[in-house]
């Protein structure tokens, strides 16, 4: 199975982000600009969190929050909180955590800093792949 520098050199490694400052409205705007669940929350180069939609749903709508008036900071999930992988990790390893921890995004951090970020279906994509591979390579393998 492929580690998760091979699936980010064929997925690409591009991270969007905003600062803990940012209004919960204004990385909603991004997050629905770029069709994504989850924004990195980098202060000053270092990843200080992640705001995907779960944060929104539990933060801001259920307790009556303004999304226009509230900090991205007041309702991220905290680095100390964040799940985070390697390179050198499996898609493997991936699966496994997401499955355990029931998280959906996977920052993925080489010497403390972020070089990208694997989603739910980053993981899934992949893994359905290298089983459709398997299945054919067993089929050849039976043909003769």
């Amino acid at each position: 199975m492929k580690t998760v520098r091979q699936l980010l050199d064929v997925k690409g490694r591009e991270i969007h982000s905003v600062t803990s400052d940012t209004t919960v409205y204004d990385a909603l705007a991004i997050m629905a600009d770029k069709h994504i669940g989850a924004l990195l929350v980098i202060d000053a180069g270092q990843l200080v969190g992640i705001f995907s939609e779960r944060d929104y749903a539990r933060s801001i709508v259920l307790k009556g929050k303004s999304s226009k008036n509230t900090p991205v900071k007041e309702i991220m999930t905290p680095q100390h909180c964040l799940i985070t992988v390697t390179p050198d990790n499996t898609v493997s390893d991936c699966l496994n955590l997401i499955s355990n921890k029931r998280i959906r995004h996977l920052p993925v951090l080489e010497d403390g800093k972020v070089v990208g970020i694997l989603s739910i279906g980053d993981i899934v994509k992949e893994t359905i792949a290298y089983q459709q591979f398997l299945i054919e390579q067993l089929e050849n393998y039976i043909r003769g």
